[in-house]
């Protein structure tokens, strides 16, 4: 096994997971956190519950990427609308050989990381997990097979991704992929997450619920044919299909399951609704593609997510 320097920059559902299980499987691993999420991965660790097996044990964790020194691989687990910010803070880490992998939702991180930190270093990347963090330094997985898939942004084959992907295989508990086209695979992605955050945090309604009723059913169809119509404007060659095996995919997870975008703005915080349902409704704009149900989606929730930002006030 080949060990890596690992930061792992954001420590909350995804990076807490995937964070852990390299730790589990020996990497050095180091977290970037901060309150009594940080407080509590120095004093007592990090612990797993999952149904791909349980873990627990002492990681490494700082607030301060100046005390980490140069990196092999760092894991960009921040929302996607912190990803600017987390690249400009995690600069000291970066040195010639340090690969920046951005696992937010949306098809933007990795164009954002660039700007900060150069195109040579970063590659396009995602991954496909719900968890959650239930309490400071606890994680807990409740659906998903816990993947991480990555590639290069021109699409061509690299010796990086294949020796990342070789690191990373040996971790318990997760999937590790490296995609023919990243852009492809980003833009199913979005295809998934920017349909179901938006209409459930609307309805306020979990999957089961979005899924079993044919009138959401179809809102969710409808919005999905609306990324792929968008992602063809984009040049990126998702297949339509993509919409029958994305909502077979979602009659799969567990019917109590929410995007983080919901449990965000369900309770009062800045959610990544610009750069996923907004996202949607933003390109779509750029790209002159007519996207109703998404723009709707997006609307309807912009006045909580200004509210969360104290941009506005109003009564709830």
């Amino acid at each position: 096994m080949v060990t890596m320097r690992i930061v792992v920059f954001g420590a909350g559902g995804v990076g807490g997971y995937f964070g852990g299980r390299l730790v589990e499987a020996g990497h050095d691993v180091v977290f970037v956190a901060r309150g009594g999420h940080l407080d509590a991965l120095r004093n007592t660790g990090i612990s797993i519950t999952s149904p791909r097996g349980p873990f627990a044990g002492k990681v490494q964790a700082t607030s301060d990427p100046k005390t980490i020194g140069g990196a092999d691989l760092i894991l960009m687990a921040t929302k996607a609308w912190q990803v600017r910010e987390a690249a400009a803070a995690v600069q000291p880490a970066v040195d010639s050989h340090t690969t920046v992998l951005p696992l937010q939702n949306g098809v933007e991180a990795a164009e954002h990381i660039a700007e900060v930190l150069g195109a040579e270093r970063v590659i396009g990347g995602l991954c496909r997990i719900l968890s959650q963090v239930t309490a400071p330094g606890e994680i807990l997985h409740v659906g998903a097979d816990p993947t991480i898939v990555f590639g290069e942004l021109d699409r061509s084959s690299s010796a990086r991704c294949r020796e990342i992907r070789d690191a990373l295989s040996e971790a318990p508990g997760m999937q590790v992929e490296i995609a023919d086209d990243i852009h492809v695979a980003l833009w199913q992605k979005l295809l998934l997450m920017a349909p179901t955050s938006g209409l459930s945090s609307v309805t306020r309604a979990p999957l089961g619920v979005l899924r079993s009723l044919p009138e959401t059913r179809e809102l969710l169809q409808r919005a999905m044919e609306e990324v792929v119509r968008l992602a063809h404007a984009c040049k990126v060659a998702v297949d339509p299909n993509a919409v029958a095996a994305t909502l077979s995919f979602i009659d799969t997870l567990p019917p109590e399951s929410t995007p983080s975008m919901h449990r965000d703005i369900l309770e009062g915080r800045p959610s990544e609704l610009e750069s996923q349902t907004g996202g949607v409704a933003r390109l779509g704009r750029t790209h002159d593609v007519d996207v109703p149900v998404n723009t709707f989606l997006y609307l309807a929730l912009l006045p909580l997510e200004l509210a969360a930002r104290g941009k506005i006030t109003f009564a709830t």
